[in-house]
């Protein structure tokens, strides 16, 4: 028997879609835990739909919505519901709402109106101000508290208010599609990195 030994890059060789709006989606941060790893949005491209900010060099941040803890570095099939425009002092930091498709709630969602539906506020917001808060973006967003999306909004919005910051402003509508359009054009951007078309700084291209 021969065994085969390889790496893989969760950056550059998981491919983004598999077709019927369906995308391949990395876990960085699963829920109830406080673990942070390092689609990538362009720190040279500015969006003229949202106040022509800039990119702020880091990949596309997921949200997903779904019951179940996952793992650091697993790979699940998703469908976007919506796009979160975030600008953090300056910079836009695009948060894209998701869910797995093999949450048992996932045929019941398409849009922020069915998110709002079927997954109910049970939290108080004050849970947003623990210590450890820079860590718990998909600890409070995806644990056994049920949140929905305008929570998931109340949230960036307001999470680095402790460490004296402004609160973050956001840009746009509340459009899935629009979701798609985002995931389509960071990972054009992605593409251009990957091809030396731009300046990879210090970012990895393998």
């Amino acid at each position: 028997m021969l065994l085969i030994s390889y790496s893989v890059s969760p950056w550059h060789d998981i491919p983004l879609t598999l077709g019927d709006g369906v995308f391949n989606f990395i876990v960085e941060i699963p829920k109830e835990s406080k673990a942070k790893m390092e689609t990538w949005e362009d720190p040279s491209q500015a969006n003229a739909e949202v106040e022509g900010a800039f990119g702020d060099n880091d990949p596309v941040d997921v949200v997903e919505i779904g019951e179940a803890q996952r793992k650091i570095g697993e790979i699940l099939k998703v469908k976007s519901l919506a796009a979160l425009a975030m600008i953090d002092e300056g910079e836009l930091d695009w948060k894209i709402v998701a869910i797995s498709l093999d949450d048992p709630k996932a045929h019941l969602v398409n849009d922020v109106d069915d998110v709002e539906k079927h997954f109910p506020v049970r939290a108080k917001p004050d849970l947003i101000y623990r210590p450890y808060m820079d860590f718990v973006l998909l600890t409070f967003i995806c644990g056994d508290i049920r949140v929905h999306y305008t929570a998931i909004r109340d949230w960036f919005r307001d999470y680095k208010i402790p460490d004296g910051k402004p609160a973050n402003r956001f840009g746009l509508g509340d459009k899935p599609d629009y979701a798609l359009k985002i995931i389509h054009e960071t990972n054009e951007s992605w593409a251009k990195l990957v091809k030396r078309s731009v300046d990879a700084g210090d970012l990895s291209l393998f």
